[in-house]
């Protein structure tokens, strides 16, 4: 697909927020290396949602431990404001509350400051792709509590609910297999369309739906059954 291979040659615009400047300055520096580009950057947490309205990036590199407002927080704000950017954690914590926490508020991935310079940078382009990228052992805890939530009463309009928002037969199937964890290249791929196609009918189910990001919209699939269909 020409488009794909278009966007593949287009480096990744990425700010990076960590409020340890010799930190941020590396992973900076690391990820400019390997050819992404580097929009900007911030060190606590004000600065960090005024300069990404202003630089908007694809990927946020975000710590959670921020002076002025917590990572959470930022997260929340910039994915709530803009559902098309990505959120990969940068945290020197493996808490599971912390991890949980961070992905309730939009985050698509979450790796461990222990990760090597090529793990954080593959984990940039996936995250920039649409992947869900945790760090190994977290992605089955992420997976369980979609689930969980998945399991309580929710207050959307089921199926059979006349008010329930009307989705194409290509929407529902793009949930689907969203649902089922594969990335939009990977959903391009088996539907034979291209990544753009994909990524538009992702806004247009989660403009429908009046849902925020991909957290949401893989809660609202699970919640009705898609991951197993």
């Amino acid at each position: 697909m020409t488009e794909t291979s278009g966007e593949a040659r287009r480096p990744v615009r990425v700010m990076v927020v960590d409020d340890h400047p010799m930190w941020r300055d590396a992973v900076a520096r690391d990820l400019s290396a390997a050819g992404c580009e580097v929009v900007a950057t911030a060190g606590d947490g004000p600065q960090a949602v005024r300069r990404a309205r202003a630089a908007a990036p694809d990927v946020l590199v975000l710590d959670l431990n921020l002076p002025g407002m917590p990572g959470v927080r930022v997260c929340r704000e910039l994915v709530g404001a803009d559902a098309a950017l990505r959120v990969l954690v940068l945290s020197a914590s493996g808490e599971h509350a912390d991890v949980l926490e961070a992905v309730k508020s939009g985050a698509t991935g979450y790796l461990l400051k222990s990760a090597s310079t090529e793990e954080l940078v593959d984990a940039v382009r996936r995250t920039a792709a649409g992947d869900p990228v945790f760090t190994p052992g977290l992605a089955g805890l992420v997976l369980g509590e979609y689930r969980r939530l998945a399991s309580e009463p929710a207050p959307a309009a089921g199926p059979g609910d006349p008010s329930a928002p009307k989705l194409t037969d290509r929407e529902t199937e793009v949930l689907r297999l969203v649902a089922k964890g594969l990335s939009y290249k990977q959903i391009a791929e088996r539907l034979v369309i291209s990544h753009r196609t994909v990524q538009n009918h992702v806004q247009n189910t989660l403009g429908k739906l009046q849902l925020h990001n991909r957290v949401e919209l893989v809660r609202y699939a699970i919640e009705r059954g898609l991951d197993d269909a």
